[in-house]
């Protein structure tokens, strides 16, 4: 697997996102933990999509909404994109859209394989755990946009084991919450990564290693 894993934004060191991705820069934005924040919307793609840019990879918005009930049609219009990069906001409401698209099928499968790179910050790494319980002290969990089913999924994608504690100690409003959470976690002897803003838990095949 080829995973990016950062706490807030590309962090400190997005260059070796860049580097997982080789010729392969064609990348899919995945917007979807902001659907319940409205006209923050429009903004946070322009500034991704810059981001991206300024490390060579060439990014779009895939929004999995397309894609409710669609799981084979989103399998087929990601096949040439080489990263996935799903942004902050509500780690429930993105861990749903990737269930309803049927995301984490064929999907993550790809990703398993070390066919497509994933990489995300705060919910967009959080979801690449095995679960998100925990994270309801910081995510409210029935925060439920327009055509999304309130059902809860506790599972994440299961890319790696440990916890993962984005915002730790760092200038951000959820720091707080997250050093809560990490207490908890530790308290309860829940294996936890906890990454500063600027960190990233970069996964390169057997290899993985905290950056930034």
């Amino acid at each position: 697997m080829k995973l990016y894993l950062s706490s807030y934004g590309l962090g400190n060191a997005g260059h070796e996102l860049a580097a997982l991705a080789g010729s392969r820069t064609r990348t899919a934005l995945v917007m979807n933990a902001l659907d319940g924040y409205g006209d923050r919307l429009t903004r946070q793609i322009a500034e991704n999509v810059e981001a991206l840019a300024a490390i060579g990879l060439h990014a779009s918005e895939v929004d999995l909404r397309d894609y409710f009930g669609r799981a084979g049609d989103l399998e087929r219009d990601l096949a040439e994109f080489g990263v996935v990069w799903a942004v902050g906001g509500n780690s429930f409401v993105l861990r749903r859209a990737m269930r309803e698209s049927g995301f984490d099928g064929a999907i993550a499968e790809r990703v398993r394989a070390g066919d497509l790179v994933y990489g995300g910050f705060s919910a967009g790494a959080v979801v690449a755990t095995s679960t998100l319980r925990g994270i309801e002290s910081v995510d409210p969990p029935d925060d439920v946009p327009p055509g999304y089913p309130r059902e809860v999924v506790w599972e994440g994608l299961g890319f790696v084991e440990t916890a993962l504690a984005p915002h730790y100690r760092s200038p951000h409003p959820e720091s707080a919450a997250v050093e809560a959470m990490v207490a908890e976690f530790t308290s309860r002897g829940v294996p936890v990564l906890a990454l500063r803003d600027g960190d990233a838990l970069l996964v390169d095949g057997a290899s993985s290693r905290v950056v930034g």
